[in-house]
This record gives C-alpha cells, sequence and structure tokens, in this order.
C-alpha cells in the first residue's frame, strides 16, 4: 500500500521548517555579521552528504508558544576525512541558542552516544545561555552535561568550537574538553560580564581585556587556536583531529613507513651559538625534524617559553615539548608548566608518542613564581612523564640544569631514548655556576693576591679548563644516562628511528583508581 501522499507533505514540511532553523531573516542577519549558522557549520564540517542529524523534530515550546525547531541545538554523526565524529552545533536562530531540558537532552544524548562508538566530539558553542522560562531545568541540563564531559574525558577526544556567546555556567562545558577554538569576532566567553563584575567589586572590566579570543589566548591560557572566523575554526579543528584517534583504544593516524630513510640537516649543526646565554628558536629545530606541512602549534599565544604541538615524522604522529630559549631564556614557570603538563597528559590518554627538545636553565627564579606555587605547578610536569605510559624520546639539544633536566622528561622520569647534542650541558647547574663553588679555595686566593680583577680573571680560567667535567654529555652518557650523543643534523634520522622501535610499546602501571596530580 503506498503512503499517502498528505503524509510525505507532511514531511517535506516539517523538514523544512527543521532546516530552516529560526528563519531567513535571523539567517541573514547572522551573515551580515560575518558569522554562518548552525547548519552551515555542519555542512563546511563534514565529508558531503555523510551527516546523520538525530533530534531534528524535538521542539520544546508549549502549544501556545512559537514553535522552536529542533529546540536550538542540531546534534548528530558524520565523516570527517572518512572518519566519524559526533558533533552539536548550537543554532542562536533558535530562541538564541538557548539550552532546555530537551535542548540538554539532545547533546547529551550525542555524548553517550560517541562514548558507546568510540567516537570524537565537536561541541560548536554559540548560545544566550540556560532558557529563562525552564528555571531549574536549564542547571539541571547543564549539570547533566558537565558529567558526561567528564565522563568521555580520556575515552574520547573532546574538541569545542566558541562561535557566538558562551557566557556563565555554560563556559564550564568547553572548559572540561580537550582543545578549545575561539573565533576572533563575534565570539565572548567568561563566567561574568562587565556589568556583573562592576556591580560586584567596582571595577571596570572591559570585556576585550578577558572575553575575547586574543585574551583567552594570550593571558588566561583557557583556549588553545585563535580562528579568524567560522570556516578558520572549522579547518584548524579538520588539522586537529588529522593527527588524533577516534578513542583511546586506538592508535593515532599513523602513515607507517617501510623503512626510515637516512637524512641530515647540515644547518641544525650551525643553530646553536657558541655562547650559551644566547637565545635561538626552536622552531627551526621543529621544523628540521618534522614533515613538511604537519605541524600544528598548541596554545601559540600562552606561555610561549614552552612550545607544544602536534606533527608527524616520517608519517608518524607525534606531540613535541620544546623548551624556546628565545623567550625567558626557556625556564619553566607557573604556566608552562601548566601548558605542558596538560599537553603531555592528552597525548598520554590517547597513544600519542611523545618528543621533548631540551633546552632549560632551570625553573623560573622570583618572588611571584614562588609565592604563585612554582613548587606544585612545576610538579605537575614530573607527575606527568612519570605517569605516561607512551614512548617518550627526549633530545637534549643545550642546557638541562637541575630539576628541570629531570621535569623535561630525563631517563629516569622514564624517556625510552635520550639523544644530546655535543654541545649539551647537562648537570646540577651551569659551569659559570658551580666553578666558583667548587673552586672558592683558589679564587679567594687569586683576589687576596691580585683583588676583583685577578679573581675575574682566575674564575674565567677555571670555567674554561673544567667546563666539560661540570657540563658537558659526555659524562651522562659514560654513566648510561643517555641513548647516544648525536650530530644535530641527524636529529630528524634519530627521532624517526627511536619512533618506528617503540610504536609497539606496552607498559602498566599498579592497579589504582588514578593518581593524584599536584592540582
Amino acid at each position: 500500500m503506498p503512503i499517502k501522499p498528505e503524509l510525505l507533505e507532511e514531511l517535506k514540511s516539517r523538514r523544512a521548517e527543521a532546516e530552516l532553523g529560526g528563519g531567513a531573516d535571523r539567517i541573514a542577519k547572522r551573515h551580515a555579521k560575518g558569522q554562518l549558522c548552525a547548519r552551515e557549520r555542519i555542512d563546511i564540517l563534514y565529508d558531503k552528504d555523510s551527516f546523520q542529524e538525530s533530534g531534528k523534530y524535538v521542539d520544546q515550546a508549549r502549544p501556545a508558544a512559537k514553535r522552536l525547531p529542533g529546540d536550538g541545538v542540531i546534534t548528530g554523526v558524520g565523516n570527517i576525512d572518512g572518519r566519524p565524529v559526533a558533533v552539536f552545533s548550537q543554532d542562536f536562530t533558535v530562541s538564541g541558542g538557548s539550552l532546555s531540558q530537551m535542548h540538554a537532552q539532545k547533546i547529551c544524548d550525542i555524548q553517550e552516544q560517541a562514548c558507546e562508538l568510540g567516537f570524537p566530539i565537536v561541541g560548536i558553542n554559540d548560545s544566550g545561555g540556560a532558557r529563562i522560562q525552564e528555571g531549574i531545568w536549564g542547571l539541571s541540563g547543564y549539570g547533566q552535561v558537565f558529567y558526561r564531559n567528564v565522563q568521555a574525558s580520556g575515552l574520547v577526544p573532546q574538541i569545542s568550537i566558541i562561535a557566538g556567546p558562551c557566557a556563565g555556567g555554560a563556559a564550564y562545558s568547553p572548559a572540561l574538553t580537550d582543545f578549545l577554538i575561539q573565533t576572533r569576532k563575534n565570539a565572548e566567553m567568561y563566567i561574568c560580564g562587565p556589568s556583573v563584575i562592576k556591580a560586584a567589586t567596582g571595577q571596570e572590566a572591559p570585556v576585550e581585556q578577558y572575553g575575547t579570543a586574543d585574551a583567552h589566548a594570550s593571558i588566561s591560557g583557557n583556549i588553545h587556536f585563535v580562528a579568524e572566523d567560522d570556516k578558520d575554526a572549522i579547518a584548524i579543528t579538520k588539522k586537529l583531529l588529522s593527527f588524533l584517534p577516534l578513542n583511546n583504544m586506538m592508535n593515532p593516524p599513523h602513515i607507517l613507513p617501510e623503512a626510515i630513510a637516512s637524512s641530515s640537516d647540515e644547518g641544525l649543526n650551525k643553530l646553536v651559538p657558541e655562547d650559551s646565554r644566547t637565545a635561538f628558536d626552536v622552531h627551526k629545530v621543529i621544523e628540521s625534524i618534522t614533515d613538511k606541512g604537519q605541524w600544528l602549534e598548541v596554545q601559540k599565544d600562552f606561555a610561549k617559553n614552552i612550545v607544544v604541538g602536534f606533527a608527524r615524522i616520517e608519517g608518524m604522529v607525534v606531540g613535541i615539548i620544546a623548551n624556546q630559549p628565545s623567550v625567558k631564556a626557556g625556564a619553566l614557570d607557573i604556566d608552562s608548566s601548566d601548558k605542558g603538563a596538560r599537553f603531555i597528559r592528552f597525548c598520554n590518554a590517547f597513544n600519542v608518542p611523545v618528543v621533548n627538545l631540551v633546552d632549560v636553565p632551570g625553573f623560573m627564579p622570583g618572588l611571584a613564581q614562588e609565592r604563585g606555587g612554582i613548587i606544585r605547578h612545576g610538579a605537575k610536569m614530573l607527575f606527568a612523564y612519570a605517569a605516561a605510559t607512551v614512548p617518550k624520546i627526549t633530545v637534549i639539544m643545550r642546557k638541562a640544569y637541575g630539576g628541570s633536566y629531570l621535569a623535561m622528561c630525563s631517563k629516569d622520569m622514564g624517556a625510552d631514548f635520550v639523544y644530546a647534542w655535543p654541545c649539551a650541558e647537562i648537570a646540577v647547574m651551569g659551569a659559570e655556576g658551580a666553578i666558583p663553588v667548587v673552586y672558592k679555595r683558589e679564587i679567594d686566593a687569586a683576589k687576596a693576591e691580585g683583588g676583583e680583577a685577578a679573581a675575574k680573571a682566575k674564575k674565567a680560567e677555571l670555567v674554561e679548563k673544567y667546563r666539560d667535567k661540570f657540563a658537558s654529555p659526555w659524562q651522562a652518557a659514560e654513566t648510561n644516562m643517555i641513548t647516544d650523543v648525536i650530530e644535530p643534523s641527524e636529529t630528524r634520522y634519530h627521532i624517526a628511528l627511536a619512533l618506528r622501535f617503540s610504536l609497539t610499546k606496552r607498559s602498566t602501571r599498579p592497579p589504582k583508581k588514578h593518581g593524584l596530580i599536584p592540582l
């Protein structure tokens, strides 16, 4: 028996209504501001004709009220570069994208489905907040979403795009995810707006100082990527996903080489200045060792004294953690420790090998750092490396002093392969600091005989004479603390070999609920 024509017409009508969202006028207003609507964002995100929507006809509006197609959020699953990914995209054209009981239920359903099927979750946030008319159901809805964010953590990758307003409690869902991408224009994220801060504290607080993408990227560190617009945010999302496995039971999408090609970059032999106090840009090392076009820096505007990001080396996916000598001499401080530790923890959760490029003079000295808890924050780096069971490969390029040598993943902290360049200085402290302590008697004698000038000359003589004794890779090599001393030009080749050998690594830890990272 054929389906009645009126039923097919009703299907077409309801489908058209749902797909139009808040209507053509509201969509046009979005376009005038340079924003896409929720469905357009999904269309760009997914491979053509691969999106399977769920909950399209949900409508929380009461019978007497205006209809709310999809209840302000679009959810479903589709393919990105042929791999399945779940999404929810809040629709600002429908009741300002406000969260209701059913809006929250749709998000929770897609979160649960993604966890069960093992898919990453992309959340596109563009909402005016909880729907006031819903009362406490709005709070309950947010709580249910947050709970599922935590259940998904470490199970499937979670990426949040902030493409519009994201204020108050709504900001905590993105904060619970792994990576946040915010558009430079038309997007704000904060707990309290300027008027609330003014009323509560008397402070004038323009939103540009704390709620924009630039502020979050460079000051608070709350987001990981700044996008120029919606299309750029989606392009960043796609590139990020290209380095990640679908879930914690899978390996990253390696493109395994049949053999590791012997390679050499003579430019690296000339990169490091003779004076160990002179800076160089670690990005040049990263560019040399990674495959062309296969580097994605994470949080590049925050805590610039450490560089983190995803890359491929001979087709193999890695996470890179590198000290940046051109910023604060590469010293570890509170912010860089937090940035590094969080990235290491993500890599470990999703089976991404870690490559460490080390040139670190120590932890940042200063009263503000000590009072701010550098001990606790620095300990996060130690904890993250020691707890990580993925392959860990360390290259000591130049300085590696004191506790920061350990905090950048030495052999004692679980590194599987440790390489050092011939100019590496591995010591409790540099020769300039150690020698005046060890040879204090000789320097004092020179001062007594010839004054300050004689003492200074004696110190310089001793530093030149005993530098290798206090800061060279050979003592570490002779005591089996490093795998090999290599030419800088050979770095890519040795890392690639170590990666290929260690991809089969399997390491377990004693059974326990979880360790207690010093938060």
